[in-house]
């Protein structure tokens, strides 16, 4: 067997999520649900284009500030929640897909911001109340349908994630916290247990980036089917690779600052990036 650099293992990493990328966008493929149907049309966009996104996300935050952190204390709080309940029952190897995973649903968690960022565009006055004028969306059962595909995603991967600890650590599950944090970074099956789980995870994050970035915004602001929105989402995605990944990135870096202090930074970080990426939404589809 070969081993392979760095270098080399990242860019195998990346290729087979292009790969699964591809994948999906012929998996949601329906011509008899698209026939009829105005398909958006999605345009290129640059790196200096996503600091204008989040310069406008800052904007919404700072107009409905009260009301957007009214509404986003429950995301740290189920994390909270979570994170509690995983500790409780001894399943400590799931503390870290969990959490991580927990972010896959984010897109779903925020579709609320898109709906308050949509109105502020139009012109309206808005409060937290408009936020659940998702509930009222024509397109309600598409979003749904989306919510729910993502909540499998989410939970594929924590079944993956305990396959892997399995297959890297044993069956056993750890005795304590100590225990199970000294077998991680001090013995060798950890180490592979943290780059096989940083690696299929990366594969994770990307595939619901690139089938959900601008898909909930598209359905609260044109009727159209899941097929049609996740199929733009994806090429919008491979249309603009970089730009889309160092969003992923911006998106990923954002969550875990506001998560170290207990998750609190989240009731900030979260209403930021949900309007941006209404904003971002709006840079890529005509």
């Amino acid at each position: 067997m070969t081993v392979r650099n760095p270098v080399e293992w990242g860019v195998d990493q990346i290729r087979q999520t292009f790969s699964a990328v591809r994948s999906a966008e012929h998996a949601f493929h329906h011509p008899a649900e698209e026939a009829g149907t105005l398909v958006p049309q999605v345009r290129r966009i640059t790196l200096a284009d996503l600091r204008e996104v989040l310069i406008k996300g800052f904007s919404d935050f700072g107009a409905y500030r009260t009301d957007v952190i009214f509404i986003c204390v429950l995301y740290p709080l189920a994390g909270l929640l979570i994170g509690a309940a995983t500790l409780g029952s001894g399943l400590l190897p799931l503390l870290f897909p969990l959490i991580s995973g927990f972010a896959l649903l984010g897109p779903l968690a925020a579709a609320g911001l898109y709906e308050m960022s949509r109105q502020r565009e139009q012109g309206k006055d808005v409060s937290w109340n408009d936020a659940f004028a998702v509930f009222s969306s024509p397109s309600l059962a598409a979003i749904i349908e989306l919510g729910l595909l993502l909540v499998g995603i989410f939970l594929v991967w924590l079944l993956v994630a305990m396959g892997i600890y399995q297959l890297t650590l044993g069956p056993d599950l750890p005795d304590s916290v100590s225990s199970f944090a000294t077998e991680v970074f001090t013995t060798g099956p950890g180490w592979a247990l943290i780059v096989l789980g940083v690696g299929v995870g990366f594969l994770f994050a990307v595939l619901v980036l690139a089938i959900s970035v601008v898909s909930f915004p598209l359905l609260l602001d044109h009727r159209v089917g899941v097929s049609v929105a996740v199929r733009t989402s994806i090429r919008a995605f491979m249309l603009n690779p970089i730009p889309m990944l160092a969003w992923g990135l911006i998106v990923a870096g954002g969550l875990v600052l506001g998560a170290i202090p207990l998750l609190v930074g989240l009731v900030v970080v979260m209403p930021v990036l949900g309007h941006a990426t209404w904003h971002l939404y709006r840079k890529v589809v005509q």
